[in-house]
């Protein structure tokens, strides 16, 4: 990862940005404004009255960089540092804190902070075509993140017995709801505590192809139902865990790895926060069959419109 980092696009600026081009405008630099891509009303300027990379549109007489409707748009951060921020999320496979890359790039911890939080908001799959299909599993499954019991003292002090603690801490817990298919992608998000059986059943059909798919889940009563709309293996943890082809090891690999990266990489994620982690995780597991440099590319192609991103926006009942 050390060697990779000093290639020139993470030490020049004119060669990351360059780079960025060639990837974001693969036919010729195109206003972002107007979507005019033809060669002849682009014109670059040069001199130096104007910045490296500045183009301007003869529909619109807009300017324009390569950055413009993208997630390094109106940043003074160095293109360098964003491509070498971008590359450390992809590469590390249970994350990489914002404090280790602010020491290894030499930028503010808040600046990284911002950045890393953009860059989750481009690592989103939602609004991609549904997960199953014809001979196709998929496993859906709920975990619940945070919310452990804290304060014994506190118990000791204010006689608070054990269990009330537990069930303080519960009502703490962020829920998130996810569905896997086998041998494919993950898809999951954080939803609103606490889960009731519409809300459950309604992010599934949002994202799993009901018409030729089978269903693999646990007993929660989330799911009671809908085996009628579409095949429907349950395993029962109570006494079993895999009944031959019936069980949810992969989704529950994944919670997993989500999780140790979560108390092992960031030690404390804020609730309204939590979502954009676990779209990272999610694009990482989907990634996990090509190499770090073609999951960094993969990330570059979908950096282009999504600027904005707002505090717990997806901690909400799915449509």
């Amino acid at each position: 990862m050390a060697d990779l980092l000093k290639t020139p696009i993470f030490k020049d600026e004119t060669k990351a940005r360059e780079w960025l081009e060639a990837r974001v405008w693969p036919e010729g630099p195109t206003c972002p404004h107007w979507g005019n891509a033809d060669k002849a009303k682009i014109k670059a300027l040069e001199g130096k009255a104007h910045r490296s990379g500045l183009y301007q549109c003869a529909e619109c007489r807009d300017q324009f960089t390569v950055t413009v409707k993208t997630v390094f748009e109106r940043s003074k951060i160095q293109l360098t540092k964003w491509l070498a921020a971008l590359f450390l999320m992809t590469a590390s496979k249970k994350g990489v804190s914002a404090h280790q890359v602010h020491r290894m790039l030499g930028v503010s911890y808040k600046s990284t902070w911002f950045m890393m939080h953009r860059l989750r908001e481009a690592m989103r799959t939602g609004g991609l075509e549904p997960l199953g299909g014809k001979g196709k599993v998929v496993e859906a499954d709920e975990t619940y993140v945070g919310g452990k019991p804290r304060g014994h003292r506190r118990g000791i002090q204010q006689t608070i017995s054990r269990s009330e603690l537990i069930k303080e801490a519960w009502a703490k817990k962020t829920p998130v709801v996810g569905i896997l298919e086998r041998g494919g992608r993950v898809r999951a998000t954080v939803i609103t505590h606490p889960v009731n059986r519409k809300m459950a059943q309604s992010y599934l059909r949002a994202n799993v192809d009901f018409t030729k798919s089978a269903l693999i889940t646990d007993e929660s009563w989330l799911y009671g139902g809908i085996d009628k709309e579409l095949p429907h293996g349950v395993v029962r943890h109570k006494s079993e865990y895999v009944r031959g082809t019936t069980h949810t090891q992969g989704i529950e690999s994944f919670w997993s790895i989500l999780k140790r990266g979560l108390i092992g990489t960031y030690y404390h994620v804020d609730a309204a926060y939590l979502n954009q982690y676990v779209q990272e995780f999610a694009f990482r597991h989907n990634a996990r069959k090509i190499t770090d440099a073609e999951r960094f590319a993969s990330l570059l192609g979908q950096v282009e419109g999504r600027l904005d991103w707002y505090v717990g926006r997806d901690v909400q009942e799915p449509s």
